[in-house]
Formats: structure tokens, C-alpha cells, sequence
């Protein structure tokens, strides 16, 4: 595919790598290695990128992938996010509250400690948290992650709405990130309702993975300027797809600009120029 030339500097808030290739392989039929997404970021003119581990089977925790996506990410243009899960159903059912009054984390749920461990060992820059596939933390572990306050990527949707974010995680300290703008997938409605809590929550961003409506992603750049964070969604989609379509909206220059590179260096430092 050929190398975009469009001049920004590009930053990625949402890309996934895994460390095993042969899971990769088994359960989306396709290999990416870190050379791979390495080089389709270079052809989308993505300087660094944010990555987390994909999802695991879910007795088996997070500790060892995030520990791998850290060791693959070293000299080379990725920030590593440990992934993070817990204990509490995500779902506003009754029986899911009952449920979460007396849940108890199992020896895999990310604890306090591990909340800790990460956010002071300097290969990670933040969290991703996907509570549809892995689950919610206890408060205890949100109040250690209030106590870090390292960003929280946040991947919503029609089984965790903006609602339920806003219920459970927007009233704490640390930053979220909503991914795909809380819609996924492709739920315009919920992705409206992300962008109007834009405007009660100072510590709430949005990153554009997988949003593919231009009027959506128009509005919250113009209305939210230094709230919306570039996310591919790699190597789900090749990242020159999420660039042209930010390098398409009808918005000033300077809105795509602090999409691609100000505003997430504001979350995290780290993916500043120079750092």
C-alpha cells in the first residue's frame, strides 16, 4: 500500500498488539507480527501508537500479555496500555447488580497491587479496559486507579453505553478515553450520547476507532475541539483508512491537528514530540 503524504505529525491512541502470534492466527485467521504493524503505521505517517493486548480467555488474565506487548514495544514507536479486567458485570440487568453486590476478584482479576505495579514501572503509559469482554473492576482497584491517574481507555457500546461509563467510571479522577466515541458498533445514537457528556466531564476524551459516520466526527471536532483523540483500530483496519478519514471532514486544519497530535499528548506526555 503506498505511504500517505499529508504533513501531520500522527499519533495512534488505538492500536492492538498481540504477543502470540499463533493466537493471532487462530482466532482472526491472519498473522500481525510487531514488524507488520510497525510498517502500516510508517505507510500512514503514524510516528507512535498506543498498544494494548488483545483479548485472552478469560480465566487466564492480562499479567503475561500486558508484560509481552511492554517487552515487544521496546525500540520501536509504541506506548504499551496494560489491559485490565475484574470481577463486576458490566450489564444493567437486576440480577447483575445483585450479582456485583458480593463479587470477589478470582486470582487473575487485575488487583490494587497490580494497578500499582504497572503505573510505576515506566513501560506503561495508561489502561485500556474492555468491560463487555473482561468484566469491571471492584471499587477498590478504581480507587487505586483514581490514586495512579493514568488514562483508562474504555471501549463502551451497546452492552456498556455512555450512561453506564458515566454511572460507574466518569465521577473518578483518572482521564477516560472512550474508544470508537462509546459506539461501537457503529451505533450513532450512543456515539451523540459520548459527545454530549463531552460537555459534564473535563477528564473524558473520545478516540475516532471505527467511527465511519464524517457528520459524527465533524461535530465533535468542532464542537469539542480538544476532546478527540485519532484511533485506527490497527490492525483490525490498516491505519491509512482512519487518516483519510479524519484528512477528509470539513473542520480546519488546527481541529485535525490537535486530533492527531496535541490533544493526545495532553492525555499522555509521553507521545509528545520530542519524548
Amino acid at each position: 500500500m503506498l505511504e500517505l503524504n499529508h504533513g501531520f505529525r500522527v499519533v495512534d491512541f488505538h492500536a492492538r498488539l498481540d504477543p502470540s502470534d499463533q493466537a493471532e492466527v487462530a482466532s482472526r485467521g491472519r498473522e500481525t507480527t510487531p514488524e507488520a504493524l510497525e510498517r502500516e503505521l510508517h505507510q500512514a505517517g503514524v510516528v507512535r501508537a498506543v498498544v494494548s493486548p488483545g483479548g485472552r480467555p478469560r480465566d487466564e488474565g492480562y499479567l503475561r500479555a500486558n508484560n509481552a506487548v511492554a517487552r515487544l514495544s521496546v525500540d520501536r514507536p509504541f506506548l504499551a496500555f496494560a489491559r485490565i479486567d475484574g470481577p463486576r458485570d458490566p450489564s444493567s440487568r437486576a440480577t447483575a447488580r445483585l450479582r456485583n453486590l458480593t463479587a470477589a476478584r478470582a486470582p487473575h482479576h487485575t488487583s490494587p497491587a497490580d494497578i500499582e505495579q504497572y503505573a510505576y514501572d515506566d513501560r506503561f503509559h495508561g489502561f485500556t479496559l474492555a468491560p463487555e469482554r473482561d468484566g469491571l473492576p471492584d471499587e477498590e482497584t478504581l480507587d487505586q486507579l483514581d490514586d495512579v491517574g493514568l488514562p483508562v481507555v474504555v471501549r463502551a457500546g451497546r452492552a456498556f453505553p455512555p450512561a453506564a461509563v458515566a454511572d460507574t467510571l466518569l465521577g473518578r479522577e483518572f482521564p477516560v478515553v472512550l474508544a470508537g466515541f462509546g459506539g461501537y458498533p457503529l451505533d450513532r445514537e450512543l456515539m451523540a450520547q459520548s459527545i454530549d457528556l463531552l460537555g459534564d466531564y473535563d477528564h473524558l476524551y473520545l478516540d475516532t476507532r471505527y467511527v465511519r459516520f464524517r457528520s459524527v466526527l465533524e461535530r465533535a471536532l468542532l464542537e469539542h475541539p480538544d476532546r478527540v483523540l485519532f484511533g485506527s483500530g490497527a490492525p483490525e483496519t490498516h491505519p491509512n483508512v482512519g487518516v483519510m478519514e479524519v484528512l477528509t471532514l470539513d473542520v480546519s486544519e488546527d481541529a485535525m491537528r490537535r486530533a492527531f497530535s496535541t490533544n493526545p499528548a495532553r492525555v499522555v506526555p509521553a507521545l509528545a514530540p520530542g519524548e
